[in-house]
């Protein structure tokens, strides 16, 4: 089949004969598993029939190629829909799809991920299928520029989220014509009609006040989808496409179309068997659509002029923040690939030097802290390396994203600035103190917290090449530089920064907190007491036997000190090293933020909070006096 053309009797014949089959597959798939989505996959059996079949050019042998379009599955709980297609274009078995789906160490899950290597990215928690999209689309327009599409396919519920509209808003802004939001319109959510119902006249006036071209379709008239695949692929517009298409839910098989009380259930049995029967019974089509044109390949770019690392003198007051866009700076010059983001702070995250030096590989995504991180996974489908700054604080609402984020084994690294009671008169509401906890608490995250410039631009230099999700924490103010340039901060590591064979207490703390340790260090010394004071620069992964080693040289009297919320923080992260260690008898102070912070000046909150190098004093005479 081919979309070139317009569509014959005989391709629509097919056609149709393919959404039958996808339609059948939905239900005996997820029958055979007792759970799953079979009537949220056959109201949108027909759009993708018709995608896969005439308009999604796509070499399903090579699924690594820079040429092929992209399928985001939004509503990825439709997953028997995507596997019975995956079956159609011969990629997943018959048995692997009646045995696997849903199944104890399938790569079929209940939700995409990449475990397949037809998927892009992890979806199920609605509203990021379509944001993810732009970041593809982004890499596709003004990295990779190449010819591919992006397809997503959208559930009408996740409509009501607000990620899709930042999603269309940025798709507009950035003119991604290239990017086809394909929302099926089948009215039913899970446990009651959509807040629109059928009302795609509602839809499209708020697809077309957010810049989206809008294409309105009976979704079960496969002439008027195809027409609509191919006006959608037409790019001249500048604008994204969005088709909105008049669906039933459970189309296909009458005892469920349009009927409550059927999301997210299989068909029993004997139900099933008359589905499959009043669909036409079961086939084993073979289909695929068009290939990508030709051999294309993303240009291979040059690295651009570069930047000298950044290196500072010892005793210099430099803001970690701005070390970090010092870095990054660099960075753009030694990688081609490393891309930049933020959410309209990028005059106080420091991310505005790569952007003036760097144009193209920046994306500004204005306040919207979920499509920032989601176009950051976006592009590193694309294999890019992003970075995306902003507020430590306003992260937290994208929490939901960067969880996903994992799930899709994506890479990107997240800076968040203006960290802790530390920045002073703003207040709590620009107080990120729940940070350290939310991103330590992400599968396989690398957690990062410098406390002087040096260490902030070694640290960001090893994100580059960090997998996963890492974090930066940045601190608002200058402090002084503790590290000359020659320094290194492997991941995973510590600073001991003072040590003796004398030492009697320990006093730990990152970023802030680590000033305000040694600090109490020289007030302690006045006094004859010795301690040991380290560098936890490395929240997650925490190191252990530096912890150990400490603990025990100190009798187990350790005073962690951290600017954050004492739940999931830096004190969290010693005891559980400690414990793993198996290290005995502990005496762990840990102060942390326990009241509610207000506006003042950094010292103030700082003491306000119990933080200050006074209370990290008392805190260690009071580990002394108890023995």
């Amino acid at each position: 089949m081919a979309s070139s053309q317009p569509v014959t009797s005989t391709e629509l014949g097919r056609v149709e004969e393919l959404a039958a089959q996808l339609r059948v597959d939905s239900v005996r798939s997820s029958t055979s598993a007792g759970s799953g989505h079979p009537t949220s996959s056959m109201s949108a059996a027909d759009l993708l029939a018709v995608l896969v079949g005439r308009h999604l050019r796509y070499d399903w042998d090579h699924p690594e190629a820079d040429g092929n379009d992209h399928l985001i599955f939004s509503k990825g709980h439709a997953s028997p829909l995507l596997y019975s297609v995956y079956k159609a274009v011969g990629v997943v078995s018959d048995e692997e799809l009646m045995t696997g789906y849903r199944r104890f160490g399938s790569r079929l899950e209940g939700h995409p991920t990449p475990v397949l290597p037809w998927v892009d990215v992890a979806t199920g928690s609605l509203g990021q299928g379509l944001p993810d999209g732009v970041g593809v689309a982004l890499a596709g327009k003004y990295l990779d520029r190449l010819p591919y599409r992006v397809w997503v396919l959208c559930g009408d519920s996740e409509m009501a989220e607000g990620s899709m509209w930042e999603a269309l808003d940025k798709a507009a802004y950035y003119e991604l014509s290239n990017l086809v939001a394909l929302v099926d319109v089948n009215r039913l959510g899970q446990s009651r009609p959509t807040e629109l119902g059928w009302n795609l006249e509602a839809y499209a006036r708020r697809a077309e006040a957010f810049g989206a071209r809008v294409l309105t379709i009976d979704g079960h008239d496969l002439a008027q989808i195809d027409q609509a695949l191919a006006t959608a692929a037409d790019g001249s517009t500048g604008r994204p496409t969005v088709i909105l298409a008049r669906t039933v839910k459970g189309r296909g098989y009458s005892e469920v179309e349009d009927r409550e009380g059927w999301h997210g259930k299989p068909l029993p049995e004997d139900m099933a068997a008359r589905a499959v029967a009043e669909l036409g019974g079961e086939r084993n089509l073979l289909v695929r659509g068009p290939l990508p044109q030709g051999s294309i390949v993303s240009p291979v770019t040059a690295a651009e002029p570069g930047h000298a690392l950044p290196a500072y003198t010892c005793g210099e007051r430099v803001p970690t923040r701005k070390a970090y866009g010092d870095a990054l700076l660099a960075l753009g010059g030694l990688n081609p690939r490393v891309v930049a983001l933020d959410g309209e702070v990028s005059n106080s995250t420091h991310a505005d030097e790569f952007a003036k030096a760097y144009p193209g590989r920046y994306f500004e995504m204005f306040i919207a802290e979920q499509q920032m991180v989601a176009a950051a996974v976006g592009l590193s489908v694309r294999h890019y390396i992003p970075f995306a700054s902003t507020f430590a604080a306003f992260l937290t609402r994208a929490h939901d994203f960067i969880r996903m984020a994992a799930i899709s084994q994506a890479n990107l690294r997240l800076v968040g600035s203006h960290a802790g009671v530390e920045i002073g008169a703003d207040g709590p509401s620009q107080m990120a103190l729940e940070d350290l906890a939310m991103m330590r608490a992400v599968h396989g995250s690398t957690v990062l917290y410098p406390s002087d410039a040096t260490s902030a631009v070694a640290l960001t230099l090893a994100m580059a090449d960090t997998r996963g999700i890492s974090y930066l924490r940045t601190t608002r103010g200058g402090y002084p530089v503790l590290y000359g340039p020659g320094e290194s901060f492997p991941v995973g590591g510590s600073k001991v920064l003072r040590s003796s064979d004398a030492d009697q207490v320990t006093l730990i703390g990152a970023g802030v907190t680590v000033h305000q340790c040694l600090a109490a260090a020289d007030r302690l010394a006045a006094d004859g007491i010795r301690t040991r004071v380290i560098d936890l620069y490395s929240v997650k992964p925490v190191d252990i036997r530096t912890m150990a080693a400490a603990a025990r040289a100190t009798q187990g009297r350790l005073v962690v000190a951290e600017d954050h919320h004492p739940e999931g923080g830096l004190g969290s992260a010693v005891a559980d090293a400690l414990l793993a260690a198996r290290v005995p008898r502990l005496h762990l102070n840990h102060l942390a933020i326990r009241k509610m912070p207000g506006s003042g000046t950094t010292a103030e909150l700082l003491d306000a909070a119990g933080i200050s190098a006074r209370h990290i004093e008392a805190a260690a005479k009071e580990l002394l006096a108890e023995r």
